[in-house]
């Protein structure tokens, strides 16, 4: 639950500084949104890699618990 309210929080901050052209890749509030909910219905949280870079997508991994 904890990581799930981290993810949310994260979005809401890439939200903020969102661009009105997203690359692709970026881990913006949309893409963040349907990888945690895809995760969540795999019975999974997404959390960001190792030293992943919080702004690509591919740097989340779905971790079942």
């Amino acid at each position: 639950m904890r990581i799930a309210a981290a993810m949310m929080l994260l979005g809401l901050a890439l939200a903020g500084c969102e661009t009105a052209t997203n690359a692709a890749g970026s881990a913006d509030y949309d893409a963040l949104k349907r990888a945690t909910d895809e995760c969540k219905a795999q019975g999974g949280a997404l959390v960001l890699k190792d030293q992943g870079d919080p702004q690509r997508i591919d740097a989340y991994v779905c971790k079942r618990s």
